[in-house]
C-alpha cells in the first residue's frame, strides 16, 4: 500500500498545485536560472518569485545556491519520484478497473451480437 499522506508529499504536491511553480520548474528542467530569470515571464515582483521559489525549496524540488548577489535555482527532480510513485499505484488502481470494464463491455456486445449465418460457433 502506497503511503497516503506524508509531510514530504503533501509538501511536493502543494508544490505543485499552482502553475507558476509548475512553469518555473519547467524552466529549471532546461538548466540553471537566476530568480530574475524564473519571474521575467510573469508579472510578478522578486519578492513573490523568491516566495514561488521558497515553495518549491521546501518540497525539495529545487536547489538555490548564492554567488555574489545572485541566486541561481537548478532543479532537483528526486521528489517527483515520489510523486510520481504515488500516482503510479491510482494509474495502476485506475488500469485495472478499467481493464475490467472493457472486458464487461465485450462480453455484453458478443452476448448481444447476433452470429451470422453459417457460423457454427
Amino acid at each position: 500500500m502506497v503511503e497516503l499522506s506524508t509531510p514530504r508529499l503533501d509538501a511536493i504536491f502543494h508544490a505543485l498545485g499552482d502553475a507558476t511553480r509548475r512553469h518555473m520548474l519547467a524552466d529549471l528542467a532546461g538548466g540553471e536560472r537566476s530568480v530574475g530569470q524564473l519571474a521575467e515571464p510573469f508579472a510578478i515582483s522578486l519578492a513573490a518569485a523568491s516566495k514561488h521559489i521558497r515553495t518549491l525549496e521546501q518540497a525539495g524540488l529545487i536547489r538555490r545556491e548564492v554567488r555574489g548577489r545572485t541566486h541561481l535555482c537548478r532543479l532537483d527532480p528526486g521528489p517527483l519520484a515520489t510523486a510520481h510513485e504515488w500516482l503510479s499505484f491510482y494509474e495502476r488502481f485506475w488500469t485495472g478497473r478499467l481493464d475490467v470494464l472493457e472486458r464487461l463491455l465485450r462480453e455484453e456486445d458478443s452476448r448481444r451480437s447476433p452470429t451470422p449465418e453459417g457460423d457454427k460457433t
